[in-house]
């Protein structure tokens, strides 16, 4: 790489932190003020640095678009299939990935784990927005007015004894969900499976999907299920830092458990077939 284009890039990642002086870049790259300003208007014309009225210089708006278009072009499904194979064989339970798709959270892909057990639940449809595990993980991020527009379609209609069926309650679920950095579903959907999810951020600092892992009761309670916690999140860190994300959120979900996790003592496939499981 030549050593102006290498300059080049040191500005354009140097300006996108924070606006930076013409001392500032001079002193970033070790040259000559003359020498700094030549290359900043060059980046200026070509639209990846911007001159503020202060003087300071920032990110161009050129900057925005290619990042936009390189998140267009990121398929999560791709990028996280070979870490759900992987948590799938060494947990032994179903993983599942969902996104928000047009309004709707959608699976967009299923990974069953090794047992004979398996969980008929279907990559392209949609999660059950107030039970699903995967649907918490991401309504707990998004901003508010959004999260408000999905919870008004959402029916709450109580599909177990433990379903949350009012609005006000799912919204304090939400915040715990939040504050903790995991979601559960408490066999909230179906009597006999537990769900425990986290979500995937990508570079922007945005909720950009959900992973899970899925589990009979029987074969894993949910007790037994954040067990697997610790290693559900070094998955969903790895998945995160591939789709850009370049650090904790806010709301940190990278806390370490408050217990340690153990070898799941419970798998053991019951041999079942379940129906219409939504997790």
């Amino acid at each position: 790489m030549s050593q102006t284009v290498a300059r080049a890039l040191d500005i354009v990642g140097f300006v996108a932190e924070r606006p930076r002086s013409l001392g500032e870049t001079a002193a970033l790259l070790g040259v000559h003020k003359s020498t700094a300003l030549r290359l900043l208007r060059t980046l200026e014309t070509a639209g990846f640095a911007r001159r503020r009225p202060d003087g300071s210089y920032a990110a161009g708006f050129r900057v925005i678009a290619l990042a936009q278009q390189v998140l267009d072009q990121l398929d999560v499904r791709e990028i996280a299939h070979p870490h759900l194979a992987a948590l799938a064989e060494s947990c032994g339970h179903t993983v599942h990935l969902a996104a928000l798709e047009d309004d709707e959270i959608v699976y967009l892909d299923k990974v069953d784990g090794s047992g004979p057990t398996r969980l008929r639940s279907r990559i392209g449809r949609p999660a059950v927005l107030h039970t699903a595990a995967v649907s918490k993980a991401i309504l707990a991020h998004l901003e508010p007015p959004l999260r408000e527009r999905l919870l008004a379609r959402a029916d709450f209609a109580p599909l177990t004894p433990t379903t949350i069926t009012r609005p006000e309650a799912l919204r304090a679920e939400l915040a715990a969900v939040a504050d903790r950095g995991w979601a559960e579903d408490d066999a909230e959907g179906e009597p006999f499976v537990n769900c425990l999810a986290l979500p995937l951020w990508d570079a922007t600092g945005r909720v950009r999907a959900a992973m899970s892992v899925t589990a009979l009761a029987a074969v894993a309670p949910l007790p037994a299920l954040r067990e697997r916690l610790a290693d559900l999140r070094a998955v969903g860190e790895r998945v995160s830092r591939e789709l850009g994300w370049a650090g904790p959120p806010a709301a940190d979900d990278t806390k370490p458990p408050t217990h340690t996790p153990t070898p799941n003592p419970l798998h053991t496939s019951t041999g079942t077939t379940t129906e219409g499981i939504t997790p």
